[in-house]
Order: C-alpha cells, then structure tokens, then sequence
C-alpha cells in the first residue's frame, strides 16, 4: 500500500514537470501566425497554401515540428501555429 503511494506520488510529479515543459514551449510560440483547420484541409494543401517553394515537404515538417504533431493528419477545428515568413496566411 506504501509502494502504491509513492509511485502515484512519483508519477503526479513527474506529470507537472511535463505539463510545465509543454506550457514553457508554447510560450515560446506566442507572435506567430496561425490558422484553423476546416474541414477536408491536409496539411500537405495547407502547405501548398502558404508557401512558393515546389516542394512544400520542408513546410509541412516545419508545421509539424511548431505543432507537436507525429504526422501529417490534421483534424477539422484544430488550431495550428505557422512557421514565419510564408507567403500569405488565410
């Protein structure tokens, strides 16, 4: 029963600190333009959108790794932040 104690006790805390890395990191996200996605958008047309460059593969990792996202699949009413410096923003 002790046993069970501690490791809840551990896990809550090492749970904050995370919630605290994730809080500090999108802090650092403040300023940047963002966007919702609507529904039937792919991040790959999203990118296309946004950007002159031909391959828009550079552009979607870029708002993958800003998003925290493990891959390319965007959900209608996410909100996602946008790298700097693309060309225009809808």
């Amino acid at each position: 029963m002790v046993l069970l104690a501690l490791f809840s006790l551990a896990v809550l805390r090492v749970g904050g600190r995370i919630d605290m890395v994730a809080a500090d990191e999108r802090a650092g996200l403040e300023g940047l333009p963002r966007i919702t996605v609507h529904a039937d958008d792919t991040l790959w047309e999203i990118a296309d959108a946004l950007t002159k460059e031909a391959d828009t593969g550079p552009t979607v990792r870029r708002i993958m790794d800003l998003n925290g996202l493990s891959g390319s699949e965007v959900r209608p009413g996410a909100r996602l932040y946008l790298p700097e410096g693309l060309v225009s923003v809808r």
